[in-house]
């Protein structure tokens, strides 16, 4: 009988963004996307929760070495996204608006590839403390 456990890992990231439609008109756009369509981009303080689940290994005792979670998160994520302009520096967002929903897509399309495939993976990220998105959704 399998025991699954899930282990999570909490990481913080700051990063500008601007939500934009390029086929619509300014004024579209700002009836839309409101403050977050300012010209000059907006921030934010996100706050980024990877949760990893699986059976425990007999031998290490661990679902995931959590050091091991943190240099893939550390590697994949936070050093392409903290204090950067998601829009102009992150190549996803190149042609992506990037709201919330579409970074924690992209986000768990970054670590997916170095976790485990026999461990499952989900994304939570907070944009503030009271909006957030998590994906898959379970």
């Amino acid at each position: 009988m399998s025991q699954l456990v899930s282990v999570f890992r909490e990481e913080h990231f700051n990063a500008a963004h601007r939500l934009h439609n390029p086929s619509w008109s300014d004024a579209e756009n700002q009836r839309i996307f409101g403050k977050c369509n300012l010209p000059h981009f907006h921030g934010h303080n996100y706050e980024l929760i990877v949760k990893v689940t699986g059976e425990i290994d007999p031998e290490t005792g661990y679902v995931i070495d959590m050091k091991v979670l943190s240099d893939i998160i550390n590697e994949k994520v936070l050093n392409r996204f903290d204090h950067r302009n998601l829009n102009e520096d992150v190549a996803e967002f190149k042609d992506l608006n990037p709201t919330a929903e579409n970074i924690v897509v992209v986000i768990y399309n970054l670590l997916r590839p170095s976790i485990s495939e026999h461990l499952s993976l989900q994304i939570r990220l907070y944009e503030t403390p009271r909006n957030f998105v998590e994906f898959p959704v379970s």
